[in-house]
């Protein structure tokens, strides 16, 4: 009597936040990586660049939806919007970027749980125009796990390491940030 018939993306994201969740404390216990390091991938007009970073457990999504991507559809600037957590987690929904976060920090955890390292990580995802039909959190999921399957770009500092994304990123730095 208590079963509730969801939408199969609401249940999605449910499984990706509860299992990334519990993933994540384990991966609070594990040190800390020793450097900066970058991971790219790109699929369907989606760039994903991911840092990680020697700090303890953080994750943020940061995404650019392009003018004439699925979200929109006019104008002439990228809209930038982000989601975050610090070390304790978060309380509430991520509704700025929705299920993206919690697909994206599902892979994340798992790539740090098979290093058994912990890290804090930040990924810039920018949507292009080429995406005008979205095709559910898998992608997202998939494109971070394939970037975090790749050779990293490493770095000692976080200056090196943005220096590194800003030329790939077509929003500039400064608006990121």
């Amino acid at each position: 009597k208590d079963r509730r018939l969801v939408p199969t993306r609401w249940s999605i994201t449910a499984v990706d936040s509860i299992v990334s969740r519990r993933i994540v404390e384990e991966v609070k216990r594990y040190p800390l990586i020793n450097e900066y390091r970058v991971y790219e991938s790109h699929y369907l007009d989606n760039h994903f660049y991911v840092l990680l970073a020697p700090r303890p457990w953080m994750f943020e999504l940061l995404e650019s939806w392009h003018p004439g991507s699925v979200w929109v559809k006019r104008g002439y600037k990228p809209v930038v919007v982000a989601d975050y957590e610090l070390h304790q987690g978060r309380k509430g929904y991520a509704s700025n970027v929705g299920g993206s976060y919690y697909a994206s920090r599902l892979a994340v955890a798992e790539h740090l749980r098979r290093e058994r390292r912990q890290a804090a990580c930040v990924i810039f995802r920018e949507v292009h125009q080429g995406y005008w039909i979205p095709v559910g959190v898998w992608q997202i999921r998939e494109n971070v796990r394939k970037a975090l399957a790749s050779s990293p770009e490493r770095f000692d500092t976080l200056e090196e390491a943005l220096a590194w994304i800003e030329p790939r990123l077509s929003v500039p730095m400064g608006r990121w940030l």
